[in-house]
């Protein structure tokens, strides 16, 4: 789920849970807002999973589920080697390099020791300093880990190396192949929003039109989803799950 709900994407979100449907409040005082304080008490608890990654926003994943995306990321065992290979290849900029260095180097930095500790402390970098933050957490290789009093807003996130805040993962997703990683993912998205079109989909996830496919149409197979289905004022047909058209079926009967 998204910590705060997103325009256009259709996905829970904490705030919508705990608020309503309703946007998010600009007052600082709006009954809402308690979702920040738990948010901010929760990071580095290992209750969840937190960073910014869905859409380049702040995503809240389930423990079970994290093997899974960590498997469809660029990581591949060794995390103090195949930064390097990805920059090698031109995959992973010099500024998100210097980051995950600082980090591999300093251990936990809150953002502003962070900035210093990677040279990009001048304001010329401040776009390309955020840009490889949101890079290193969309690819599971940073997250946040708690909040430090620093800076001009006495308020910073500290960020630590997801294989060493969670040094078991690396052999939990070992096992999960892509296709599987991708189906479960896809059971789990189902269940929370019960329909989606394929570039709905696609828009979330950003995988491969052909990998994409080959996921759904294996839970079609599977008889979890029912393609093709015409909703009222969808503007492309869907893939539904289909324990929820059955329960629809009998309750018109």
């Amino acid at each position: 789920m998204f910590f705060w709900p997103i325009q256009g994407v259709i996905l829970p979100s904490l705030w919508t849970a705990v608020a309503g449907d309703r946007p998010v409040a600009d007052q600082h005082d709006d009954p809402g807002h308690i979702t920040w304080g738990w948010k901010d008490q929760l990071l580095g608890k290992k209750v969840w999973y937190y960073a910014r990654i869905l859409c380049r926003r702040n995503t809240i994943i389930s423990l079970r589920l994290l093997p899974c995306f960590y498997a469809l990321s660029p990581n591949y065992g060794d995390p103090e080697q195949d930064y390097l290979d990805q920059y090698q290849n031109g995959t992973l900029t010099l500024e998100s390099k210097l980051v995950y260095e600082a980090l591999l180097r300093e251990g936990p930095l809150d953002t502003i020791s962070l900035r210093k500790a990677a040279r990009l402390s001048s304001p010329e970098s401040t776009s390309r300093f955020n840009r490889a933050l949101d890079t290193l957490q969309m690819e599971l290789k940073i997250l946040p880990v708690g909040v430090a009093q620093a800076g001009a807003w006495r308020y910073a996130f500290i960020y630590d190396l997801v294989h060493r805040h969670f040094p078991e993962l690396i052999e939990q997703s070992r096992p999960i192949s892509e296709n599987q990683a991708r189906y479960e993912i896809l059971v789990n998205y189902f269940e929370s929003i019960g329909a989606a079109s394929f570039s709905e989909i696609q828009r979330i996830f950003r995988w491969g039109k052909s990998e994409l496919q080959g996921a759904l149409q294996q839970l079609v197979r599977d008889n979890h989803l029912l393609p093709e289905v015409e909703l009222q004022n969808q503007k492309e047909p869907v893939y539904a799950l289909n324990k929820l058209l059955e329960t629809r079926e009998k309750e018109a009967f």
